[in-house]
């Protein structure tokens, strides 16, 4: 559907994308995360036609976008995209914004009654844009993007003005909108549990060039670098030896994941939420001491460090108090990833 072959971008001489290759597949929604500064805007931008490459091929379909310095212009690409603060016309009504690039002029009403009727807007076609919510502006950015019957559609942190209850739910219905539409979409956005929750694979960008894709819980359970794990949600690493089908760390023996040659030093990734603790004393469990911990209502965060000067966090339960002083239990709910010493 959409490949992108050696894609380098400078503005100055600052490489901004540098040498990217990429594929998303027919019907695919793919999600760019990345610090900011990491390129995925630029990269996104560039596919639209906003950015200038400075060497790589851009092909959509059978359709060559991006030849080096040669480029189709915006307008003939076929693409449709979604920007951040949705871009509606605010002198123009819904209508009217969502017939807005629609070229054929005898079927254009019929395509716009389609179009927000996809995204569940037909009661509001004669609104203005300031009678609607956040949500509701959202999915009418979207509705004229699908009203183009583009090939792609490029979506840049298009949920980030919403309020995060809001969000939740405007990102599960634009998912199912661009599902039932079979729309191929790239999304833009600094939110990695976004991202991990609405996207078939996510590309992780760091420093201009693509670190890992995978799907959502490749990426997240099984990271190909320290960078990608501690950027992908959170995580601590504990370099050790294996040991005994274990990796032999400052916290003990940790139970890992696959089958490595004995004596190998690696490292092992620790995420929160599959660390245990128990105030009880137990035989076979490593206790480490209770730094301080942070309430969220339905689980806490609590920060253990070991005699050793080694610490990990947990994401547990809320309804055990875990006070700063105490010494806890912590056994593992499954064994660590381990990535080999580099």
């Amino acid at each position: 559907m959409l490949r992108i072959s050696d894609l380098t971008v400078r503005f100055g001489e600052t490489t901004v994308l540098n040498a990217i290759d990429l594929e998303v597949r027919e019907g695919e929604f793919l999600a760019l995360v990345g610090p900011s500064g990491s390129g995925k805007t630029t990269l996104l931008r560039t596919v639209a036609g906003f950015e200038e490459a400075n060497r790589g091929t851009i092909r959509l379909r059978d359709q060559v976008i991006v030849q080096d310095r040669q480029s189709t212009p915006p307008e003939r690409r076929h693409v449709g995209m979604v920007f951040q603060d949705y871009a509606l016309f605010p002198h123009l009504s819904v209508r009217e914004n969502v017939a807005f690039g629609v070229l054929r002029s005898r079927e254009k009403k019929d395509i716009v009654e389609r179009a927000l009727a996809s995204v569940e807007m037909s009661r509001w076609i004669d609104s203005m844009p300031h009678e609607l919510s956040g949500g509701q502006q959202q999915r009418i950015a979207l509705a004229r993007a699908l009203a183009s019957e583009p090939r792609m559609i490029l979506l840049d942190e298009p949920f980030s003005n919403l309020d995060p209850a809001l969000r939740t739910q405007v990102r599960a219905d634009v998912r199912r909108i661009l599902r039932d539409a079979g729309v191929t979409a790239m999304l833009v956005t600094h939110d990695q549990e976004e991202a991990l929750s609405i996207a078939d694979r996510v590309a992780v960008l760091l420093h201009g060039e693509i670190a890992q894709i995978g799907t959502p819980r490749e990426v997240y359970h099984t990271p190909n670098s320290k960078a990608v794990g501690s950027f992908v949600g959170d995580a601590e690493f504990l370099d050790g030896i294996v040991r005994s089908g274990g990796l032999e760390t400052d916290l003990g023996i940790i139970p890992i994941a696959g089958s490595l040659p004995e004596g190998m030093k690696a490292t092992a990734m620790i995420r929160p939420e599959m660390v245990m603790l128990k105030s009880e004393t137990g035989s076979s469990a490593e206790r480490l001491h209770v730094q301080h911990s942070e309430f969220f209502g339905r689980d806490q965060r609590v920060v253990l460090q070991h005699h050793s000067g080694s610490s990990i966090v947990a994401r547990v339960p809320s309804e055990t108090i875990y006070r700063p002083g105490e010494d806890v239990a912590v056994r593992f709910t499954h064994p660590a990833h381990v990535l080999p010493e580099r």
